[in-house]
C-alpha cells in the first residue's frame, strides 16, 4: 500500500519510517511518499498514483466533492474525532463570547486552513455576525499545508500581543503546546470554543481492493500504546492512545462552510 502524507515539519520523516517499518510483514505491508501540499497529495489520490491520503478536515472534504461522495475514510487519529477551534484574546480584554467582536478585529490563520480560518467564519455566521460587523485579519503564512504547520496561527496571536487585533482563532492543539511549552504565559485567554469536530483521516478511492484496505486498516488499527516501540510513534503524529475508524458526521459543518463560502474543490 503506498500512502501519501504532507511533508509539513522534519519529523514527518521518522513518523513513517517507523509506520513503514511497523508494517514490515504484516498482511500488507507499505510504503510512503511525502508531497509538499494538500493540492498535489488529492491529486495524486484521484490519480492512483497513491492508494491512501492522510489527508485534513478540507482535502477530505475536497476529495469527498471531487468523488461525488464515493471516496472511502478508513481511519483516523484518536485526537481527530474531537478537534475545536478556540478564539483567544489578550487577558484582560473583556471578552466572554462571538457577540462581543462586534466592532473588533479577529485574526485569522490560512485560508485554506479549516479550524484556523474556515470554520471561525463558519461559526460567526451561525451567530449572525458577517464580515460587516467584524474586521478579518487574514494571514496566509503557510498556504496549501491547511494549517499543519501552525506557522499562520502564531502569527495571528503575535498580532493580537502587538495589538494589530483584538483576537485570533487558532486549532486547540496550537493552544495545548503554547501552554504545554510555558509560551507567552498568562498573556492571552482563551474566551471562547466551539463544538466539536473531526480533523485528519486516512481517505481512499473506492476503487481500492476492499480486503487489501481492511487487512491495512485492521494493522493500523492494532498499534498499541502499552508497546514502546508503537507508542513512540503514536506520539510522535499527536495521538493520545490509539487509531480509531472515522466518524464521518463530525465533517457536516466543515462541508457547510466550503459551500457557504465557495471555497473550490480543486486548487
Amino acid at each position: 500500500m503506498l500512502v501519501g502524507a504532507v511533508a509539513y515539519t522534519p519529523n514527518v520523516v521518522p513518523i513513517w519510517e517507523g509506520i513503514r517499518e511497523y508494517f514490515r510483514g504484516a498482511p500488507v505491508e507499505m510504503d510512503f511518499v511525502l508531497f509538499s501540499n494538500y493540492g498535489r497529495q488529492v491529486d495524486a489520490l484521484l490519480d492512483g498514483t497513491i492508494d491512501v491520503a492522510w489527508n485534513t478536515n478540507l482535502a477530505w472534504v475536497r476529495t469527498s466533492i471531487r468523488t461525488d461522495g464515493t471516496a472511502l475514510a478508513l481511519a483516523m487519529r484518536d485526537v481527530d474525532l474531537d478537534y475545536r477551534t478556540v478564539l483567544v484574546s489578550r487577558a484582560g480584554a473583556g471578552l466572554t463570547g462571538l457577540d462581543d467582536l462586534r466592532g473588533r478585529r479577529l485574526a485569522l490563520g490560512s485560508r485554506d486552513s479549516a479550524h484556523a480560518a474556515i470554520l471561525p467564519v463558519h461559526y460567526l455566521g451561525a451567530a449572525g455576525l458577517s464580515g460587516s460587523d467584524v474586521e478579518l485579519i487574514r494571514i496566509d503564512s503557510d498556504l496549501g499545508k491547511h494549517g499543519d504547520t501552525g506557522r499562520s496561527e502564531l502569527d495571528a496571536i503575535r498580532v493580537v500581543l502587538d495589538g494589530e487585533a483584538d483576537a485570533a482563532a487558532i486549532g486547540i492543539s496550537t493552544w495545548e503546546a503554547i501552554g504545554k511549552e510555558d509560551l507567552m504565559p498568562g498573556a492571552l485567554t482563551v474566551f471562547w470554543t466551539s463544538p466539536p469536530y473531526c480533523h485528519c483521516n486516512f481517505t481512499a478511492l473506492r476503487t481500492i481492493d476492499p480486503d487489501r484496505a481492511d487487512a491495512w486498516t485492521k494493522h493500523l488499527l492494532a498499534m498499541d500504546w502499552d508497546q514502546p516501540e508503537h507508542r513512540r510513534i503514536l506520539e510522535l503524529e499527536g495521538l493520545r492512545r490509539c487509531w480509531v475508524r472515522p466518524d464521518l458526521d463530525g465533517y457536516a459543518e466543515l462541508f457547510a462552510a466550503v459551500e457557504q463560502q465557495r471555497i473550490p474543490a480543486q486548487w
